[in-house]
């Protein structure tokens, strides 16, 4: 799961005013999802991209701006807007695969992966970049994502809570990602309780085995997506920076020991799948040693008669008992009576 403003918040244009078209005659898109002003807290308005270069950066004041899979043009145009340097620019443009925090001095950058998984379904995997610094914050998304709009209004009705600064609006859009957490490692308790169940019940076939591989390989690529946060919102707590205010400090430590507790979980999960698996095969082992325990019983009982037809299947002339009217009837006792042994030794020791 992401963060996600709603389009209802967008700055849209009166309605007696035409749409801007382009040259191909269809309304202009564009990822600003976002650009609302807070003086004290309280919302004082929307402010138009262009207006921003004319905005004073001050702690009694935040500028959110939102984006939504903006592109490069976008990207630069706002960068410059609110006097980034190029670097910050260049790495805002960039698509990341993994968490990380970067300190420019004046304002912060910090990228999050957001993860969704629908039942059955492989997991999407998408981008927030929050860069918030005294009197601004920007978030930038990509891929899949979620509404905000809970987030921002219960903040909208607190004016208390946004007065604290952009650095606290940042710990708790993390917050919320770190809840999007919660509920994607609950889905995949579910489904790996499932997937035991039917492992140690009805036992693996191949489809499941490959189930099985997909389901740890997940596991694997969510825990990679995520476990960085860890130690982006411990060195955000800890480490002396100048935008984050002592008072928010503590809002990216429960961030970073609610994320730890849910990698652990993630890490759990895995073990219990390898132990499933194990368990399993085990379980397969032991049927088929009964089974082939009993082949051999079976195949020892009736060794006794086919060895001894077979001896008098051989047609000779002189043998024992060849002649003698009660012969026949002996041979056959003597058969079952072998045989009623055998079988009642295989019985106590457990093979048939």
């Amino acid at each position: 799961m992401s963060i996600e403003e709603t389009p209802n918040t967008i700055e849209n244009p009166p309605a007696t005013e035409p749409k801007k078209e382009n040259n191909a005659g269809k309304s202009a898109k564009t990822g600003v999802i976002a650009s609302v002003e807070y003086v004290h807290g309280r919302r004082s308005g929307t402010m138009s991209i262009e207006q921003i270069s004319g905005y004073r950066k001050e702690s009694t004041r935040l500028l959110w701006i939102g984006l939504k899979d903006p592109t490069k043009s976008e990207l630069q145009h706002i960068c410059r807007q609110l006097s980034l340097s190029d670097d910050a620019t260049e790495e805002i443009i960039k698509k990341h695969v993994r968490p990380k925090m970067i300190d420019y001095g004046e304002y912060i950058q910090i990228v999050a992966m957001t993860v969704s998984k629908e039942n059955g379904k492989k997991p999407v995997f998408g981008e927030i970049q929050i860069i918030f610094g005294i009197g601004f914050l920007l978030t930038v998304r990509r891929g899949a994502a979620l509404s905000n709009t809970v987030l921002r209004e219960r903040l909208e009705g607190c004016p208390d809570l946004i007065a604290r600064g952009s650095d606290y609006v940042a710990a708790e859009i993390l917050d919320v990602l770190a809840d999007s957490y919660t509920s994607l490692t609950a889905r995949l308790e579910l489904e790996v309780d499932q997937s035991e169940h039917q492992m140690l019940l009805e036992g693996l076939k191949e489809n499941d085995i490959r189930k099985l591989y997909k389901q740890r390989r997940d596991l694997l690529r969510i825990h990679t997506a995520i476990s960085p946060m860890i130690e982006v919102c411990r060195k955000l707590s800890l480490v002396r920076i100048d935008v984050v205010e002592m008072d928010s400090r503590s809002n990216f430590s429960i961030v970073s020991d609610r994320v730890a507790r849910l990698v652990e979980q993630i890490n759990s999960l895995r073990e219990a799948l390898a132990f499933a698996f194990e368990a399993s095969m085990m379980i397969g082992q032991n049927q088929q040693t009964d089974i082939t325990k009993r082949l051999a019983a079976w195949a020892a009982i009736l060794a006794v008669p086919t060895a001894i037809a077979g001896i008098y299947g051989m047609n000779f002339r002189v043998m024992p008992e060849l002649d003698w009217w009660f012969g026949y009837p002996l041979v056959l006792g003597g058969m079952l009576g072998i045989c009623g042994y055998l079988f009642f030794r295989f019985k106590k020791a457990g093979w048939l």
